[in-house]
């Protein structure tokens, strides 16, 4: 920024003022830039800036921090403004054997830069060891190969921005990948396309706001790299789960360059998703970091203070490892655990943003070596008054021992409920589902969730995620298929709980294809119709196929990006109006977005229970029923009898329904229930019906009389009472 220097009227020194240790990171102040980096063990610090040289390289001028407050290297630079690339070199041993691993010769990223510019490159510079040497430190300069720092300009105006504030009952998320979504399509300029400024184009908020979904849960956007193993054979980790960068939105996703524009686009990006009326939600890995294991490249944390920043084992050489990806950040160390709660606080006032989902959450909520439901982490958010406020998800597993967690965290937090996940498929695939855990899964995971004043919006449901099949490769293959992915077909889940219909991967057979688009229809009715959070994929609901990889991380191509020639495909075209009808459906009806769980009771003097379990005779299920395998359930829904009250302490009432799912290859004689639970019934939905699931809508059936339910399909009945007079 030599001309902003000029235009500041200040010259470039050769030792920066003392400055100030607050804030962390690098903010500009008009006349100048105040650096301030924690470097707890170091020894000196210097600070490097970069500027381009005629040849067009850049050359770098190092500036040393002198002045050091409570471990907090600081110095202010006049003539320093928005658009400066820069970088730390720290000085300190290099004893790998009891955890020190500084080495001046790399060029360290600010853990608290805005911005991230700049490509990294696979380079023997790029370790802080000599390659197959780990005891010896390399001496190679690795600042051409890694990414620069950049300081940038912090002021936004929010305004005019409004958060939907959507409440957690009523919420349906949306699970999308930045460039994955825009990269094809046709609606967005190409020069948009893979861009946050794509994903706030109006073509791609038209099919979010005709879907109906009210948050959008984004793919990790925090700044990242790829794993050695990938760009040594040319791939790229397309998932980002690899961060590097806790304050910088992902500079391959912005259409505005890399020198900050990043930061202003994606805040266009959220504010123009908040006037659609749609909440943004980030997947954040705080769990651990792009460097990898001791053999990886020093990028940044390894290099300012290894020991604090990651656990290690062993004396110091080896990291622990609960999250299958070489390390784990050191949550239990103050300062880790402040950057991580600074960079949460960052994102929702800076950036707008309205929630987080936590990747393999229990690694950072395990102590010493437990997962503790009164670790640091967890306390601290909880008590945060900025972060309780927002939505908070959990991953509630890492691959530790002991980091199988569902339904065992605090208040205020929601999770991915992976037995909803399993139990769903497992139904729909025939596998005769126990019927005490379907009706569980249901009806809001009580038996998960209800301890400790937890709601059912605790259950986040899904079916489908980014990591596994998508929902059509789900009903068109046994096995997954990755061989794409250079590993063999080793990496990826091999408990799909998938069927194939009948033939392995995509057919022209007409009934092989009638039933896999069967239970498609199916899978999403029961998502849409049970109690809890439903989480939606980017695609599922226009038959987007992976060909049968069901672990695409690296796979940054047209097998992962939307295809969106499905919207005008008569064979696909009726999901997504299944899927958004039944959105509205459940947006318009209290019954379906229960705040509070089921108590089996009557909730008012005039009412049934608000829940009740029927076989296929008609009458309740009895506890003997509870204990035995089904391939076909009823579920009434009472509409009279919610137990949740309006703002002003009112009764709400809404109409009751009958869901019946039939998993079985053969049709079913279904009673349906009488007095008093029904005078008649009308018909919603029948996932049977191919092209419109909804035409028998308003047929009206008597209760006490049979209802042929076709081979695997869902039926949503309306209640008719004889008498409907609530009080």
């Amino acid at each position: 920024m030599a001309g902003f220097a000029r235009e500041a009227g200040n010259s470039r020194v050769d030792r920066p003022w003392p400055g100030r240790r607050l804030p962390l990171g690098a903010r500009f102040e008009g006349t100048g830039t105040n650096f301030a980096l924690w470097a707890g063990g170091a020894e000196a610090v210097d600070l490097c800036l970069f500027e381009e040289g005629p040849d067009g390289r850049l050359r770098e001028t190092r500036l040393p921090l002198t002045d050091q407050t409570f471990h907090v290297w600081h110095g202010f630079v006049p003539g320093v403004g928005p658009g400066q690339r820069y970088g730390f070199r720290v000085h300190g041993p290099w004893e790998p054997w009891r955890g020190a691993r500084w080495n001046p010769a790399k060029l360290l990223l600010d853990p608290y830069a805005r911005a991230i510019d700049g490509a990294y490159v696979l380079n023997d510079a790029v370790y802080g060891h000599v390659p197959g040497d780990d005891d010896t430190a390399d001496p190679r300069d690795s600042s051409p190969f890694v990414p620069k720092s950049v300081v940038v300009h912090e002021e936004f105006d929010w305004s005019d921005d409004r958060r939907p504030k959507i409440p957690w009952a009523e919420s349906v998320i949306y699970e999308l990948h930045v460039k994955g979504f825009t990269a094809r399509h046709p609606g967005i300029p190409e020069h948009l396309r893979g861009t946050y400024a794509g994903l706030a184009h109006p073509a791609a908020i038209d099919h979010l706001v005709r879907l109906g979904v009210t948050a959008v849960e984004l793919l990790p956007v925090h700044h990242f790299v790829s794993e050695e193993h990938l760009l040594r054979r040319g791939s790229t980790n397309y998932w980002g789960y690899n961060s590097i960068g806790y304050f910088a939105p992902h500079a391959g996703y912005s259409a505005s360059g890399g020198r900050g524009g990043q930061v202003h686009e994606f805040r266009h990006m959220v504010r123009a998703l908040h006037d659609a009326g749609i909440e943004v939600i980030l997947d954040v890995v705080y769990n651990h970091t792009g460097e990898g294991g001791p053999g990886g490249p020093t990028l940044c944390f390894r290099g300012i203070d290894n020991a604090a920043y990651y656990r290690l084992r062993d004396g110091g050489r080896e990291y622990t490892d609960y999250t299958g990806c070489g390390n784990t950040l050191n949550v239990v160390q103050p300062h880790v655990l402040q950057l991580i709660t600074d960079s949460l606080r960052y994102w929702v006032t800076e950036m707008g943003v309205d929630g987080f989902r936590f990747d393999l959450a229990a690694a950072l909520a395990r102590s010493m070596h437990d997962v503790d439901k009164l670790s640091s982490f967890l306390t601290v958010i909880g008590q945060d008054p900025v972060l309780s406020r927002v939505k908070l998800i959990a991953e509630p597993w890492d691959v530790g021992e002991g980091g199988y967690q569902v339904g065992e965290f605090p208040p205020l937090w929601t999770e991915w409920n992976d037995r909803y996940r399993d139990t769903v498929r497992d139904f729909w695939r025939g596998a005769r589902t126990d019927v005490r855990d379907l009706a569980y899964r249901l009806s809001g995971s009580s038996d998960l969730y209800q301890q400790d004043a937890r709601h059912p919006y605790a259950s986040i449901n899904f079916v489908t995620a980014h990591d596994g099949f998508t929902l059509r490769d789900l009903v068109s293959y046994d096995g997954k298929h990755n061989e794409a992915n250079g590993e063999d077909n080793r990496d990826g889940t091999n408990d799909n709980r998938s069927w194939n219909c009948g033939h392995e991967g995509e057919t022209a057979d007409r009934e092989i294809n009638l039933l896999r688009r069967r239970q498609l229809r199916n899978m999403i009715t029961t998502l849409l119709l049970s109690t809890g959070v439903p989480m939606l994929v980017a695609g599922d609901e226009m038959g987007r196929t992976q060909s049968g990889n069901n672990n695409a991380y690296c796979q940054d191509n047209e097998l992962s990006w939307l295809d969106w020639s499905a919207l005008n495909d008569p064979q696909w075209r009726p999901l997504l109006d299944l899927t958004s009808r039944l959105i509205r459906l459940r947006r318009n009806h209290p019954v379906l977005c229960r705040r509070a769980f089921f108590s089996g009771r009557p909730s008012f003097p005039d009412g049934l229970r608000d829940l009740a379990w029927f076989t296929p005779t008609g009458r309740e299920m009895t506890e003997r029923d509870w204990f035995s395998p089904t391939a076909t359930l009823g579920m009434y829904l009472s509409g009279l009898d919610i137990r949740q009250r309006g703002p002003r302490g009112e009764r709400i009432v809404d109409d009751s329904f009958l869901v019946i799912l039939h998993a079985s290859t053969q049709p079913i004689r279904f009673m349906l229930p009488d007095e008093p639970w029904a005078h008649s019934y009308e018909i919603v939905l029948d996932t049977a019906l191919d092209t419109n699931p909804f035409a028998r809508f308003n047929e009206q059936v008597t209760a006490g009389t049979p209802l042929t339910v076709p081979a695997r399909s869902a039926l949503l009945l309306r209640v008719e009472h004889a008498v409907w007079a609530p009080t």
